[in-house]
């Protein structure tokens, strides 16, 4: 039987199911000079590359979402939610 391929592509989108090293992981993660993403060191598809400036724009709008979200939360949690009458008219 034939030994099934570790890396590759399905319908352009990369996998990659070898061993990670700890210099592979490093090297995947900054690769000076390529796109904002680039290929995951283990696993199926793509991952962000630190070296370029986007990324980090993209990890701070980020920040600031998930930020602004727990703001809101704990904002909500803080009004108390006192019971509502409703009177229904039948006429």
């Amino acid at each position: 039987m034939a030994e099934k391929p570790q890396s590759g592509t399905i319908f352009g989108v990369p996998y990659n199911f070898e061993r990670p090293s700890v210099g592979r992981l490093v090297s995947s993660y900054w690769q000076p000079g390529k796109g904002m993403l680039v290929k995951k060191p283990f696993g199926i598809g793509y991952t962000i590359n630190l070296a370029s400036w986007r990324s980090w724009v993209v990890l701070v709008v980020v920040a600031v979402l998930l930020w602004q979200e727990r703001q809101s939360t704990d904002a909500e949690e803080s009004v108390t939610d006192d019971p509502v009458e409703v009177i229904i008219d039948d006429d």
